[in-house]
């Protein structure tokens, strides 16, 4: 190659400029510098990579990047889609068994008969979700979660009509079963937050504790609006707006496909997660754990209405968000057992004031400040399962996770019930704080049993 000429040799001999001299005037920042590489004439840009105009870590880039963990969730892309169809989807989760008692009763004059149903209804699904879950790994989310809703919403459709025309009794528990294909869509948004942000430890806690917030938010307001609606306009309003929410939110969820688990190819047989070590005491975690929200919820409102549990979810929805801002040990294990331990402490907050004969107000008090390590406790919870079990098997754990809570929530509501009418309210808040012992002295028991384990 000919070496360069004279006049290529004048074009790449700019007067030196101080390295302090700021930028002339006469060309744009962006304008590019003449040099001579290979005897050929090129041009290079005369910002540096990484500060494109001049924006470095302090630029509109760095000011784009918030310190706020949750805002930096949501900016996730995809995420704010998903996480408004979820949330629509997830609101009707808190109404429907309210709404179906209040339906019932009214229609029928037995509140026995309601309980009876909604018992019924949570037996069945605690059947059949993780047999749908399973369905959610192997074949997608939307493809499965889609047609499970349209056949729950049409099993509330029917009990709408059944109560309305003044079917048997045996149609409602049948009508009421068939909602028991409901997908677990804060199971399958945190499989999405757990895909999206897979290696990175900090933003999948953040992640974990915005759903546990959404689900206390949801638990909260669900039961209120279907109340409202049943006594403002008809029995079946709470029960129709519910429906509709469900498809609504789960069809935008699924049309989210941008950001969906991949479905894992499955070769070979996979075994349950409940063969998975460490998952079955894990779920039996889980299991006393739910009787502490079953008892106190049944116990609260003998003693004082239902009023006063707004403030137990209160509490635990503004400690899931704190707790997500936070930064916790990498000992997930250890985390668990210290919220456990919080929580044990903090359910005997209502049991002394009870004791005590306490005003309202201060057991209100109580509620709000029990209710904060119970979301610590579950995001920490959720947080082993998604560690414990296998990618494709995702959806199916964290449902199993929540079979055995909605399970523990029955029997403590059996036990805190029976408490209540055998010994007193103020005897029945020990329920709630037992169950919470028991469950640390699972946790501890298994924690003890893995590092023999591993010892060996």
């Amino acid at each position: 190659m000919p070496g360069p000429g004279p006049s290529s040799r004048r074009l790449a001999a700019p007067r030196p400029v101080p390295a302090t001299r700021p930028d002339r005037a006469a060309g744009p920042p962006s304008a590019p510098l003449l040099t001579v590489s290979g005897g050929q004439l090129v041009a290079a840009p005369r910002s540096v990579p990484g500060r494109a105009g001049g924006a470095g870590r302090t630029g509109s880039a760095g000011r784009r990047r918030s310190s706020n963990p949750y805002l930096r969730l949501l900016a996730t892309p995809g995420a704010r889609a998903f996480t408004a169809g979820n949330l629509i989807a997830r609101l009707p989760m808190g109404m429907f068994s309210v709404s179906a008692v209040i339906m019932i009763a009214g229609s029928r004059g037995s509140y026995a008969l309601a309980g009876a149903v909604t018992a019924t209804g949570l037996a069945a699904t605690a059947v059949v979700a993780p047999f749908t879950a399973r369905l959610v790994d192997r074949f997608g989310q939307a493809r499965v979660a889609v047609p499970a809703t349209a056949l729950a919403v049409l099993g509330s459709l029917a009990l709408v009509l059944c109560v309305h025309y003044g079917a048997p009794a045996w149609t409602l528990f049948g009508a009421y079963a068939a909602t028991a294909t409901t997908p677990n869509t804060g199971g399958m948004s945190r499989a999405r937050w757990a895909h999206l942000h897979r290696g990175d430890p900090a933003a999948l806690h953040t992640a974990n504790s915005f759903e546990q917030a959404a689900d206390e938010l949801c638990f909260m307001l669900g039961p209120v609006l279907a109340a409202t609606l049943c006594g403002a306009l008809f029995p079946e309003a709470g029960t129709l707006v519910g429906a509709v929410l469900l498809m609504s939110g789960v069809l935008v969820f699924a049309a989210q496909r941008a950001t969906e688990p991949p479905v894992t190819p499955r070769t070979t047989a996979v075994a349950s997660p409940l063969r998975t070590p460490g998952v079955p005491a894990l779920l039996a975690v889980f299991l006393a754990t739910g009787a502490v929200f079953g008892a106190l919820e049944v116990v609260s409102i003998a003693h004082a209405g239902g009023a006063v549990l707004a403030l137990q979810a209160a509490g635990s929805c503004a400690a899931g968000l704190v707790y997500g801002s936070l930064r916790p040990a990498r000992n997930v294990r250890l985390r668990l057992l210290l919220c456990l331990a919080g929580m044990t402490v903090l359910m005997s907050l209502p049991l002394l004031a009870a004791t005590g004969s306490a005003s309202l107000p201060v057991l209100a008090l109580c509620l709000l400040v029990a209710g904060a390590a119970t979301a610590p406790t579950m995001v920490t919870g959720m947080t082993l399962v998604q560690q414990s079990t296998r990618p494709e098997q995702l959806n199916e754990g964290m449902t199993l996770a929540v079979t055995a809570l909605l399970g523990g929530i029955a029997a403590g509501a059996a036990a805190g019930g029976w408490l209540v009418e055998h010994a007193g309210t103020v005897t029945g808040y020990a329920a709630p704080m037992s169950a919470a012992a028991l469950a640390l002295v699972i946790a501890g028991a298994g924690t003890a049993v893995r590092r023999g384990s591993r010892a060996v």
